[in-house]
């Protein structure tokens, strides 16, 4: 076992180095399935609006389950946890690629979704709280920084490899892929070590779940409240995220501005590199980052969209449009993706190891329950304008500035709070 002083020199040990490994796997496997999956829906159905539905059926079991996986990932082995649900995901798209060939594959890949959806609400509270248990010091900073730049190098490349294995091998080549990823992931995790301790006392599922709410809601409400604010904080940045990134930036320049579906191909990858960049930025500033930096994050967050709303007020070309969203919604995501993941590892810091899988679940929560609200919102919002989308991009530019401006105090309050552990 490494001693202290050794993991907070290392970053890539062995546990750490197993789990990025079994990242990328895993993701690889997860996203180039799902996208196979939407352009396989689309071709035998001829209606987006079909996987869109799959898709929002699918977010349910996060939002419900988390809490969930949160208290499993304390009270159980964290490592045997992993290779378990990787291995039943693995074993589930084993299954379903032989069933979709028996008739009714649209259920099949509804079932399919929903089901790995529901062990992804456990799984993802057991990698975030394995973060801390593996690192310490500043390399937890850069521990979540490097998860979320592999969750967005394997959202860049795996569109195409779907694209291409789908295209030229059809849709069972693609569950054998995945198939093989799972499980990969699985042997993979079962080379980390990590330190567990059975429960001492036995009691039912029913008081196990009524304790552990009750301890975790506890040290939200009294003992580090400023967690609590802050995770509200981050379900709002979620919720201005979710609808002008994931709803407003494809009607606007496929609906609004009429351009082509490679120009929003483009901008979905700038967004993405944006997204690496972000996490890069937390690996390279991670001594010199405070908590009331974030609140500069957010004002810039806001700033961004105002220019965007100015574009569609002034007598501009089209591709002019365009260039002004690209390069502020890139800036916009570059905040965002820093936002996020110095806020997660403050989080982590601050909260102890027997509640952190507790806690990390709630941050997963309250994104996912902010997500799909913010979506809602946002579609009615740019249906109502169309013609005027500044009216819906200058004023939400306000909103986040002024949010903005008004959490400097609790950051500053934030960063003098004593963590309790």
């Amino acid at each position: 076992m490494k001693t202290d002083k050794e993991m907070n020199r290392k970053l890539f040990t062995r546990n750490f180095t197993f789990l990025i490994l079994g990242q990328v796997s895993s993701l690889i496997g997860n996203y180039t399935l799902k996208f196979a999956l939407s352009m396989y829906v689309l071709e035998q159905t001829g209606s987006a609006s079909v996987f869109a539905g799959l898709l929002a059926l699918s977010m349910l079991p996060v939002i419900f389950l988390s809490p969930f996986g949160g208290i499993l990932a304390d009270r159980a082995n964290r490592r045997n946890i992993m290779v378990a649900l990787d291995a039943l995901s693995g074993m589930s798209v084993l299954i379903a690629g032989f069933v979709i060939t028996m008739g009714k594959d649209i259920f099949v890949i509804g079932a399919l979704l929903i089901f790995l959806s529901v062990l992804g609400a456990f799984e993802s509270p057991t990698v975030q709280a394995c973060v801390p248990q593996m690192l310490s010091g500043d390399n937890i900073i850069k521990g979540n920084a490097v998860i979320s730049q592999v969750a967005s190098i394997t959202s860049l490349i795996t569109p195409f490899l779907g694209s291409f294995f789908y295209t030229a091998f059809g849709i069972r080549t693609v569950f054998c892929a995945a198939v093989v990823c799972f499980f990969l992931t699985a042997l993979l995790e079962c080379f980390i070590q990590l330190d567990y301790k059975k429960p001492g006392q036995r009691t039912g599922i029913g008081a196990v779940i009524r304790e552990d709410f009750s301890v975790s809601m506890h040290f939200l409400r009294r003992e580090q409240p400023g967690i609590m604010k802050l995770l509200l904080l981050a379900a709002a940045v979620s919720l201005f995220v979710a609808g002008i990134a994931v709803v407003g930036l494809p009607y606007l320049v496929r609906t609004v501005l009429g351009l082509s579906a490679a120009h929003y191909g483009i901008a979905e990858s700038a967004m993405g590199v944006a997204s690496i960049l972000g996490s890069l930025c937390v690996v390279i500033l991670a001594k010199k980052l405070q908590a009331h930096h974030l609140a500069i994050v957010l004002i810039s967050f806001g700033i961004c969209l105002i220019p965007c709303g100015i574009a569609f007020l002034l007598p501009a070309i089209d591709f002019t449009r365009y260039l002004i969203l690209l390069v502020m919604f890139s800036v916009c995501q570059l905040g965002c993706s820093l936002f996020s993941t110095y806020a997660i590892s403050i989080i982590q810091e601050r909260t102890p190891e027997h509640l952190m899988g507790k806690v990390m679940s709630c941050v997963f929560t309250l994104s996912m329950c902010a997500q799909p609200v913010g979506q809602i919102i946002y579609g009615a919002l740019f249906d109502q304008f169309t013609d005027s989308a500044y009216w819906v991009l200058i004023p939400s530019g306000v909103i986040v500035c002024l949010i903005g401006l008004f959490s400097t105090h609790f950051f500053r309050q934030f960063e003098q709070e004593e963590p309790v552990l």
